[in-house]
């Protein structure tokens, strides 16, 4: 793990576990996420469309057996779902702004249940600057959210409620390989959501990226 990511993560995850500290913790937070952002926006500058598309480890196992198109919608897919649906429970960017229209996306999912060429099949599909656009927007919304977190939040549960219309919203694939990560998300407080979609999860994707930058561009 990139060592300035992985320290800035292990730092966040301290600040915010405490109240005196908690705001420092975002502000490290939004540290992580604007460095993350940066290596985001670099691959739009050193790929082609094709090359967002290419999946040199495809039989392998890992978050490098992905393309690169294909990582960014997934990381920001489930961050869009876990901010909007599940903490403030309002609509997600993606339907807000038309977004499937304007990627002209497949799925409405998080992409858990695609594999090997059916990921890059769903790559090609894509309209990257439009994707482009939805990251933006999501990332975007998401700091907004965090921002207005107070340190009481933290431990506030998802409510029945609110997972039963994440399961109407239909946006996690029933597929096996997808319909864990309903449980895996209601089963967490806001302070568990935020280490990981928020952060950690972003870190792990783009780690796979980089690998897959550095088999194209040796």
């Amino acid at each position: 793990m990139n060592k300035e990511w992985s320290e800035l993560n292990k730092t966040m995850q301290n600040q915010i576990k405490k109240r005196d500290s908690f705001d420092c913790g975002i502000r490290t937070l939004m540290e992580l996420r604007g460095e993350l952002w940066d290596t985001i926006l670099s691959l739009n500058n050193k790929l082609s469309r094709d090359e967002f598309n290419a999946i040199p480890f495809i039989n392998a196992d890992g978050y490098h057996s992905k393309t690169i198109a294909y990582s960014l919608w997934h990381i920001f897919r489930i961050e869009d779902i876990v901010a909007h649906t599940l903490i403030t429970e309002d609509e997600q960017v993606f339907f807000k702004e038309n977004y499937q229209k304007r990627t002209n996306a497949s799925i409405i999912t998080t992409g858990n249940e695609l594999v090997k060429q059916e990921i890059a099949d769903f790559s090609k599909t894509l309209n990257l600057d439009e994707l482009y656009h939805y990251i933006g927007d999501v990332k975007s919304s998401t700091e907004k959210i965090l921002e207005s977190l107070s340190f009481d939040d933290l431990k506030r549960k998802v409510s029945d409620e609110t997972k039963e219309n994440l399961k109407s919203l239909h946006v996690v694939s029933e597929d096996e390989s997808a319909i864990w990560l309903i449980d895996y998300w209601c089963n967490k407080d806001i302070r568990g959501l935020i280490q990981m979609p928020f952060s950690r999860h972003w870190i792990m994707h783009l780690e796979a990226c980089l690998r897959i930058l550095n088999k194209i561009h040796p």
